[in-house]
């Protein structure tokens, strides 16, 4: 299977004009998964968590917003089999698992694959990111890379820019965010992971960009699953452009 990072969205995703209709044309490109395994920007826990392996209700993560984005429901089966493969896979590489099985999908998981896999019939797990450290994040990538031999998508779900204080006193698209953009696609491009790695001193505006880091974290995790099979050079950009002045470059690997 690919790998995936992709730009999640808020809940207002769906009304977007453009943005479903080219999660839906890429999901329809990619091989049907066995199971996707969701790394999100909304959960941070250590170590390592594993989130529910049954149906549950979804987590409303967000605050302030129309009552119907609060109805959204994606009852997408649980994959217990998976959960025990990522828990053999890191266990075995000395990495400590805990089980939260009562944690449905929050909407950095839901929301896009709303619109990816509308009739929510493919198991999905969620983990949890057990760190911000990119290193670390690559690392636990390369560890994951096998589940892709298991006919798992590995998605990691974030914003390729996520400033929404700085949004507030921007008009249009902001000059950070298309910096970073700009930056970010080049890095890929030319294969400079060192420069990504340390995206936070090599990039033009990352401070502006990512003030934290979670939503730029996910890319690490994706790019770790690439490179343990030599597939670094395989990239491409399958969605680019801004929503609300925030960078939503999406990324497939293999």
């Amino acid at each position: 299977m690919p790998t995936l990072y992709l730009s999640h969205g808020a809940p207002p995703l769906a009304d977007d004009p453009v943005w479903p209709g080219q999660l839906a044309a890429w999901s329809a490109e990619l091989p049907r998964p066995r199971a996707i395994l969701m790394i999100s920007a909304h959960w941070e826990d250590a170590p390592l968590a594993l989130g529910a392996t049954r149906t549950l209700p979804l987590v409303y993560d967000f605050w302030g917003f129309p009552e119907h984005y609060y109805t959204v429901q994606y009852t997408a089966p649980g994959a217990p089999w998976l959960a025990d493969s990522v828990r053999k896979l890191l266990g075995g590489a000395g990495t400590p698992v805990q089980d939260v099985e009562d944690r449905g999908l929050d909407h950095g998981a839901y929301v896009p694959l709303v619109e990816m896999y509308p009739d929510a019939d493919i198991p999905v797990l969620q983990i949890s990111l057990p760190t911000l450290d990119p290193e670390r994040l690559m690392d636990l990538g390369r560890k994951l890379a096998p589940l892709r031999d298991e006919g798992v998508l590995i998605v990691g779900s974030g914003f390729f820019t996520h400033n929404l204080a700085a949004l507030r006193h921007a008009g249009g698209v902001p000059s950070w965010s298309t910096e970073f953009d700009d930056w970010g696609r080049r890095a890929l491009e030319g294969g400079d992971i060192d420069s990504l790695l340390d995206f936070r001193h090599t990039s033009p505006a990352g401070q502006l960009a990512h003030p934290r880091t979670e939503h730029f974290a996910p890319l690490f995790v994706t790019l770790g699953a690439a490179d343990a099979t030599g597939e670094l050079d395989t990239r491409r950009s399958i969605i680019d452009g801004f929503w609300l002045g925030l960078a939503k470059r999406s990324i497939q690997f293999g």
